[in-house]
Formats: structure tokens, sequence, C-alpha cells
């Protein structure tokens, strides 16, 4: 692989990888949902607002999330909503591999 070709694919690795955690999944999921303050989804993940907020932070480095500061609140939305079409694409794999054609978040295809 030419270096061209590795500094055209690293921002879609870095998008990705800031996906690739169970809690950030989730975050995505219900800012999906609609907007959300920080401590909504504090309480929603069941985790510290130090350990979600470093969640919040990586997602909205590569743009996925963004966020409006409001009085002493900070609400987060879902910047990237072309990532529910990715997660989509997923759960139809997931599907498919399992021979289930039910899904709980997003529409079966099989």
């Amino acid at each position: 692989m030419d270096k061209a070709t590795v500094e055209r694919l690293a921002p879609r690795a870095r998008v990705m990888k800031a996906m690739a955690h169970p809690t950030r999944l989730y975050i995505v999921e219900e800012l999906a949902r609609g907007e959300r303050c920080v401590h909504e989804l504090t309480d929603m993940v069941g985790a510290d607002m130090s350990t979600v907020s470093k969640h919040l932070a990586l997602l909205k480095s590569v743009g996925i999330v963004s966020d409006e500061r409001r009085g002493n609140e900070v609400y987060y939305s879902l910047a990237m909503r072309c990532v529910l079409g990715f997660f989509e694409c997923i759960e139809d794999v997931l599907v498919q591999r399992s021979g289930v054609c039910e899904r709980k978040s997003f529409k079966a295809k099989c």
C-alpha cells in the first residue's frame, strides 16, 4: 500500500476506531433519537461524567457528534448521521448470519 492510499484511508480508520466501543455506539444510537445534555447521557450510560465526557470528546474529535453550550449545560447531537446507514448495514449482516430475520434497532432486510 502506498503512502497516498494510507493518507486517504487514515481518516476513515479514525472514524471507525472512534466508534469501536459499546458505550460510544450506545451514545450514537441515543443521539440519533435527538440531542441530549451530558447529564442525561451520563445517567443513560451509567458511568461517571468524566468517562462519558471522554467518550464524547473522542466522538467529537472525528466529527461524529457536535456540541452546544447552553448556560451551564452542554448538549450533544449527532453530526454524522450517515453512520446510521453503516449501523444498518452491520445489523443486516449480523441478522443474515444468525438466520433470524428480526432486529430491535433497525429494519431487517432478509
